[in-house]
């Protein structure tokens, strides 16, 4: 197994299909590709697993509930509206990046078909 893992933004396999589940489902019909291209162990820290891949979805909005999940997101191409419960929207599109920490519940509405690069640590 190599410890140095380049990332391509078009990997050369399908990806896995999915759509929301009905219950966090809230506008639209988004459908989202997920290609994950590494996965390790996080043996010296809390987390059982780190996986990295990419993510794509097409416009609608979703309930996103991270329970003990820690997402580092950054976005290749499209628009995104994310909203914390509670809190303001925030909008990204590509080149930015951010981070969904444990504990996060919002919406994420996708504006325009969205591509980014995810980082999760579970």
């Amino acid at each position: 197994m190599a410890n140095l893992v380049p990332l391509s933004l078009t990997p050369d396999f399908a990806p896995r299909e999915d759509k929301a589940l009905p219950e966090r489902l809230l506008d639209g019909n988004p459908v989202f590709r997920t290609w994950e291209l590494d996965t390790a162990l996080a043996e010296a820290a809390k987390w059982g697993k780190i996986r990295t891949g990419i993510w794509e979805a097409t416009p609608g909005t979703t309930r996103s509930i991270k329970g003990e999940t820690f997402e580092f997101c950054y976005l290749i191409s499209g628009r995104a509206r994310l909203t914390e419960e509670g809190g303001e929207s925030r909008d990204f599109g590509a080149g930015e990046s951010f981070v969904m920490k444990p504990g996060f519940v919002g919406t994420w509405q996708t504006l325009e078909t969205v591509r980014k690069i995810w980082v999760i640590a579970s």
